[in-house]
């Protein structure tokens, strides 16, 4: 059991892009179910499964690489917001990645969302992690 889930989460991602995998498991979770819905919607990786029953389920998911240049679609996964400093940002002051290129995945009152879902929705909360 690791005391960050969701640094768990991206480490496997960041660490089967630079090993080129085409396909990551990694320990499934709500919040983990969540970001990898969004990961998905927003064109970041190819496809995900989810397999099993809570305490021993797991998360297929297919990585995404350029065909011609085998570049992955995810630049980089950073976390902004750990167990023992939390990021908030409110409505009117929400994160723009690299200038609008990527994205910043939130946890709102509302459920998980990207910065430009929780600006549609005029919503704030916890910055959990910047995508590009």
């Amino acid at each position: 059991m690791t005391t960050d889930p969701i640094a768990d989460y991206l480490t496997r991602l960041r660490n089967a892009i630079k090993a080129g995998k085409r396909v990551v498991e990694i320990p499934a979770s709500n919040i983990k179910k969540e970001i990898t819905k969004i990961l998905f919607e927003q064109g970041y990786i190819l496809n995900y499964k989810f397999e099993g029953e809570v305490p021993t389920a797991i998360i297929k998911i297919a990585l995404k690489y350029d065909k011609v240049t085998k570049a992955s679609a995810i630049t980089k996964l950073e976390r902004i917001s750990s167990p023992g400093l939390r990021q908030y940002a409110g409505a009117d002051e929400l994160p723009r990645v690299l200038n609008g290129l990527g994205i910043a995945v939130l946890s709102t009152s509302k459920g998980v969302m990207t910065n430009k879902q929780a600006k549609d929705e005029n919503v704030g909360g916890e910055v959990l992690c910047y995508v590009y």
